[in-house]
């Protein structure tokens, strides 16, 4: 959004045109002759119609929504699960603001930071519309504003992933800004420091990035890795400890100490896999794989780790995971699974060495709403599961 539209998208007459149109498609908007300036009404009823879900407080304060700050933004549900609360929150990388929306309802004072001019007017506009009076936002580079502050609770920061052509960074020095780089700076400066990394982010190179006390936290939202979160805390009552948490909102965590962590290697089986000896798996949900903690989780809930997969001799009654009854398995022999498998498929595979398409292919099938097959590769051979779903939210 350029900054000569910014009087436009605040003034009533448009704020009343987006909501006349609220309930058409966008497309539609932008074609009709008869709305004024009929492109921008389109672009904010797209954006609010996606709100609705994934930014409910937005959508009912009618906000303004910038399409490339949107798509960059936490969900609220993300954003509320971070559980900090003190006096002063610095945010370091405010953007649409919905992590520092919901700092402002914890900390007495919230500073955040935009280096974009037009982006931080929305997001005074915003964060006004929806009562969080205790907000001060700021235009001004990471680096300037620590060199002027004194102390903080927390320093919270959700670093620029995309380069200036608008390609997707992971690597920490190519973000802006460049946490690892301030990294003794923000120490000193702050209590406790939260940095919300890409779900892509690899958790070795995160503890090697912060330190070995870094507490993190993989965080999935309907079946979806979202966010890893790194937690560092300084003070002497609650140091982080070096835990690996991983979070799926609204059905419950698993934590594992440094300790369980890097005894992993001790928890697997010695018995030899026998597919028919189990009546139920479990597919472990997407923030257990991510974090790697999908064998020490399955011995907590009494279930037998293989591979990717969790079996069982009874039903399970585990909340972070796709419960399946096992039908048949078989060893993975295109030649014999042809016959039995049907022209369509729903699959799902983890750790296994062919992809999706390249199974297809083989069995003559392709991804639709056929039966369910789980493939794996176990103990070095590879296995076909056919599965009959009981809990598969």
């Amino acid at each position: 959004m350029q900054n000569d539209e910014l009087q436009i998208v605040t003034s009533a007459e448009f704020r009343a045109e987006v909501e006349r149109n609220l309930t058409r498609d966008a497309a539609a908007v932008a074609l009709d002759s008869r709305v004024p300036n009929a492109r921008l009404v389109a672009t904010q009823v797209k954006y609010l119609q996606r709100a609705a879900r994934k930014l409910p407080s937005y959508y009912q304060a009618r906000a303004v929504l910038p399409s490339l700050a949107f798509e960059q933004s936490s969900s609220e549900q993300c954003a509320a699960h971070k559980r900090f609360e003190g006096r002063l929150a610095v945010d370091l990388t405010c953007g649409l603001g919905v992590d520092t929306l919901y700092l402002s309802r914890r900390f007495e004072r919230v500073v955040a930071l935009e280096h974009n001019p037009t982006l931080a007017a929305i997001t005074r506009h915003n964060l006004s519309l929806m009562g969080a009076s205790n907000v001060e936002v700021i235009t001004a580079e990471a680096e300037e504003f620590l060199a002027t502050l004194d102390h903080a609770d927390l320093i919270y920061a959700d670093p620029d992933r995309r380069s200036s052509e608008g390609r997707k960074m992971v690597c920490l020095a190519d973000c802006s800004p460049n946490l690892e780089l301030l990294l003794p700076t923000l120490r000193v400066k702050a209590d406790r420091l939260s940095f919300k990394l890409s779900p892509l982010f690899d958790l070795t190179e995160a503890r090697k990035a912060f330190g070995a006390d870094a507490d993190l936290e993989v965080i999935s939202l309907g079946g979806e890795v979202k966010e890893v979160v790194v937690y560092i805390s300084n003070l002497a009552d609650s140091p982080t400890q070096g835990l690996t948490t991983a979070t799926a909102l609204g059905l419950g965590s698993y934590t594992a100490t440094a300790e369980e962590r890097n005894g992993r290697a001790d928890i697997g089986s010695s018995i030899p896999f026998e597919s028919a000896h189990y009546t139920h798996l479990v597919v472990p949900d997407a923030a257990l794989r991510k974090a790697g903690l999908v064998e020490g989780w399955c011995r907590q809930e009494g279930l037998d780790p293989r591979g990717p997969y969790g079996f069982a001799t009874s039903e399970p009654t585990t909340p972070l995971g796709h419960i399946y009854t096992i039908e048949e398995s078989h060893p993975y022999s295109p030649k014999r699974l042809k016959p039995i498998i049907g022209r369509t498929i729903q699959l799902i595979r983890h750790s296994f060495p062919l992809s999706s398409g390249a199974i297809c292919k083989a069995l003559g099938a392709r991804e639709g709403a056929g039966a369910t097959w789980a493939f794996a590769e176990i103990e070095g051979k590879m296995w076909a599961l056919r599965l009959g779903a009981i809990n598969n939210r």
